[in-house]
Formats: structure tokens, sequence, C-alpha cells
């Protein structure tokens, strides 16, 4: 395995709380880099809150710690996060184009500047890898769903993160698009990052997740997709027909 700087995720402990309810509790995990670690859950298993406490967008206690081979945790920066949300909300009738978000993400070059030669071509060559390279100059606001989600990835990616999150990230894409989208994930797995997934689509989860996370509130089971989807608590949370693998 190359040393990548960054090897791994764990999260000890993780508690949070709104409002006097109990979101989280007592969660722990650990994911590898060039691995997926899929979380999944029943609606308001807090999902989503899990990953806003991994990216300290909201008070928690307990850890979050990122380290190398040996288990000691990375010093010196922290760790690059790319982040795909769930929803994003666009103005359709915003001028800003892909390249300009990219450039905004890449350098502190002013947008409204005409773009370098330079810098167009290494946008370019980026987005080509998630086959979004005719989408530079176009608008966001007009972009279909299934493009939108591989320029939002591209962006994730575009600063070579170390921990790529992904939130739900093909809600309202049509089959190529999941398709294509599946098909860049299962590429990024090479690049030794850690990548975080929350899924409903438990069928692309036993397929592709190297671990998985069933989560309600706390962790009910954690370990391969066998050992998730064979366990009484899947059953129980997704029916007897998706626990049959």
């Amino acid at each position: 395995m190359s040393h990548c700087g960054l090897h791994c995720l764990t999260v000890t402990g993780i508690g949070v709380e709104a409002d006097g309810q109990v979101l989280l509790h007592d969660v722990n995990l650990h994911s590898h880099c060039g691995q997926l670690t899929a979380i999944i859950g029943k609606n308001g298993a807090g999902k989503s809150t899990l990953l806003k406490a991994i990216l300290g967008e909201i008070p928690h206690e307990g850890q979050v710690t990122f380290s190398g081979h040996n288990g000691t945790p990375v010093s010196g920066q922290k760790p690059k996060i790319g982040y795909v949300p769930q929803a994003v909300a666009l103005d359709r009738h915003s001028p800003a184009t892909v390249g300009d978000v990219l450039q905004s993400l890449t350098s502190v070059y002013p947008v409204f500047f005409p773009k370098r030669k330079k810098t167009v071509q290494k946008l370019r060559t980026h987005l080509a890898r998630f086959h979004a390279e005719t989408l530079l100059d176009q608008p966001l606001g007009k972009l279909s769903g299934g493009e939108l989600q591989r320029v939002l990835l591209a962006a994730a990616t575009v600063s070579n993160p170390d921990l790529l999150v992904l939130d739900e990230p093909v809600s309202g894409v049509d089959q190529n698009g999941l398709e294509e989208f599946y098909r860049l994930l299962e590429e990024l797995k090479q690049q030794d990052m850690v990548i975080l997934l929350v899924s409903h689509d438990l069928s692309f989860v036993y397929e592709h997740a190297e671990r998985v996370v069933l989560l309600d509130k706390t962790v009910e089971a954690y370990g391969t997709p066998d050992e998730v989807f064979a366990t009484k608590v899947f059953v129980d949370t997704f029916g007897e027909k998706e626990g049959r693998r």
C-alpha cells in the first residue's frame, strides 16, 4: 500500500444532541483509504447528522481522528475534505459556469477575469475524468441532474482530498446517470482517499462497498456487506427480501 499521508478515519464515541433530543449516541467506526464505507439506515437514523459531525459542522461529543498506517494521528495540516451534499440549491438564472466554480476552488485568481489558458486546460483535464469536459463553459443552472452530479463530484475531488464525503449524492439522477456515477466512484477508490457514502441504494452498497455501517442513532451493525446484510437488525430494518443475498 502506498503512503498517501492519510490512511484511516477513526470515529470514537460520537454523540449529538439538539433541542433535548439524542440524534447520535456513542458512534464508533473505522474506515481505510482505498475503501468505500457505506452508511445505511432508515430515515431519521442520523446518517446525515453523522456526516456533519465528521465534517465539524455541528457540535458533538467524541473524537474524529485521521491516522497513518501505525495508528499515529497525522500531524501538521488538517486533511483535505471533498463533500457532495444531498441537494444543492441553485439559482437557475445565475451566469456562473462550471469553470467559474472549479476555478474558485483551486485559485485565488478572480473568476471574473479572463481565464488563463493553463487554468482552462487544467480544469478541462480534470473534468474529462468525469466525462464532463464539454460542460466547462456551461452555466450551472442549465445542467441536467446527471451532469450536475458529475460536476459536483469533480468539484469535490479537484483538490485531491484525503477524505471524500458523499451524502445521498445521486438523488434525482436517472439510471444512466447512476451507472456513470458508480463507475466514477470505483475509479476514485483507487486514489488513496477515504470515501464515506450515505446511500439508500442497498444493491449498490452490497456490490461496491468494502465496509457497511448500519446506523440507528448508534452503530447497530458494522462489517462487510455480507456480514451486515446477514444480521437480524438489517432484516428487521429493511425486510427479509433485502436481507437475502
